[in-house]
């Protein structure tokens, strides 16, 4: 009787509660990322829509809070150099984690970083090796290779796990925030805050769903197929061999 009492009361907060029931479970943060073009004179595509999608927003705690987000398991950490490409091109992981560089193309590769974020020289490394960095603090790593200039990517690793990154038409969610005090930030490659002064900044969850709005964004160059390699000096073209 006991037993059935409980359930009926944890049905009824359910039901007629449910701001008792966001406490525990957590509600969604949405906001979406309206990009606007950016004027270089080398740009083909003045007037054109920049692409809205790999815009990275986060809540970052005020204080520590009495509720404990749900820890997931997941697989290794990877970022894989095939093709002469990186997979995938923007890696999102805990600050402390131990990310792993397989290469899996039949060529040499060098990864390294010696930009903002983790600085590091991976080396030449054969086919089917694999070396790992470990990400013990929070930013963006602008990863490269020092053999193939056409390859790029970035690390982001971020002290909380309340964080999203916007599709293609610019829609970001972040599922299962507990109410409290955080701090927003974004980050982009390609684009920054039209309103910096607006980033960071402190903001509310409420019990209940929580819309941000509209953030303004405007294209950047990133400046990714402009980079030295890892002594500061432009790439050489390479002969005519497959790597």
């Amino acid at each position: 009787m006991q037993r059935c009492s409980i359930c009926l009361i944890i049905f009824i907060l359910r039901v007629f509660c449910p701001s008792l029931a966001a406490l525990g479970q957590g509600v969604d943060v949405s906001a979406s990322v309206s990009t606007h073009p950016a004027q270089f004179p080398h740009d083909s595509s003045k007037g054109k829509a920049p692409d809205a999608s790999d815009v990275v927003m986060w809540l970052s705690p005020l204080q520590a809070s009495g509720l404990k987000p749900v820890v997931s398991t997941h697989p290794p950490y990877r970022l894989m150099q095939k093709d002469k490409q990186f997979i995938p091109h923007l890696l999102i992981v805990p600050v402390g984690t131990n990310v792993e560089f397989p290469n899996a193309d039949p060529f040499f590769h060098n990864v390294f970083s010696l930009f903002n974020g983790k600085r590091f020289d991976l080396g030449l490394y054969e086919s089917g090796s694999t070396r790992s960095v470990r990400f013990d603090r929070e930013g963006a790593s602008y990863i490269f290779c020092n053999i193939h200039p056409e390859m790029g990517a970035v690390v982001l690793a971020l002290s909380t796990p309340y964080y999203g990154t916007s599709g293609p038409d610019g829609t970001i969610v972040i599922h299962g925030v507990p109410p409290g005090g955080y701090r927003l930030n974004v980050w982009s490659e390609r684009a920054k805050p039209i309103e910096p002064e607006d980033f960071p900044r402190e903001i509310q969850i409420a019990t209940t769903a929580t819309n941000l709005g509209i953030i303004q964004m405007k294209a950047t160059d990133s400046g990714r197929n402009n980079h030295k390699n890892k002594f500061g000096e432009a790439y050489r073209d390479l002969p005519a061999k497959p790597y």
